[in-house]
């Protein structure tokens, strides 16, 4: 099992949970950075896992971002490359991703948040990407927000850097869920089990025919979606599976292939 200084990492249950663990605000450096690398590498691959869940330790900050000390321009080319490389492999992540925001995300814990295919937050979490206070921007938020949310709210965050409720960010989009303090651990697991009830390769294969639909016109990204129904999914032992439970009035069982 490979060991990591400031992450938490492990499988049980078909869940896969990343937690970032660098108290006390869980700001994400060019080390932590490249541990968040090394981890989703090793997740991509576990092949008992349904799930991806990215979570924090503490009780108030998910991630207050990026280390600003690795924004100084000595470091700013290695920190860019290691930070997208996070975000371009939950790109490309073939199992549903989730972050559970403990606590409040901002900057680089924001874009990292949104990058995955869901949110679910504590009550009295904060969202939002302060960088334009600094002087500079978000790349990944100024590519994924507009794609979430409506544009004159995504202008009012990237151009004010003010911080939004979790009330707020459901509102809008950015948060599937928000959860009371008190109970969180427990209502996020029952968020998930939605999921890992399901057949690992029905969660990956309409993962991936959302994935690949974006973007194109309507024809061209209804081909794609066939190809994947009739030559990969229809191809699994589950999809016979779940067909012939469902007219047999059973319940289903997953063979995750």
């Amino acid at each position: 099992m490979e060991s990591f200084k400031f992450l938490k990492y492990g499988v049980a249950d078909g869940l896969a949970t990343l937690t970032i663990d660098r108290p006390p605000h869980n700001v994400l450096d060019i080390a932590l950075m490249e541990e968040l690398n090394r981890a989703l590498d090793i997740a991509a691959r576990e092949e008992a896992a349904k799930l991806l869940m990215i979570t924090a330790a503490g009780e108030k900050v998910f991630s207050a971002g990026v280390d600003v000390m690795d924004h100084t321009p000595d470091k700013v080319v290695q920190m860019i490359d290691v930070f997208h490389g996070i975000l371009k492999r939950l790109m490309v992540f073939p199992l549903p991703t989730v972050a559970a925001l403990n606590g409040s995300a901002m900057g680089g814990g924001c874009e990292l948040a949104i990058a995955c295919d869901m949110v679910v937050a504590t009550e009295d979490a904060r969202i939002g990407q302060p960088e334009i206070k600094l002087g500079v921007f978000p790349p990944i938020a100024a590519i994924l927000m507009p794609r979430i949310m409506p544009l004159p709210k995504v202008m009012e965050l990237l151009l004010g850097g003010g911080l939004i409720s979790a009330q707020e960010a459901h509102a809008l989009g950015l948060v599937n869920r928000v959860f009371p303090r008190a109970s969180f651990v427990a209502d996020t697991r029952g968020f998930l089990d939605q999921f890992l009830n399901l057949s690992r390769v029905a969660l990956m294969y309409t993962k991936k025919a959302v994935r690949e639909a974006a973007g194109k016109p309507f024809f061209e990204a209804l081909f794609t979606v066939e190809q994947i129904y009739l030559k990969d999914l229809m191809a699994t032992a589950d999809a016979v599976e779940g067909l012939n439970s469902f007219m047999e009035k059973r319940k289903p069982v997953w063979q995750n292939k």
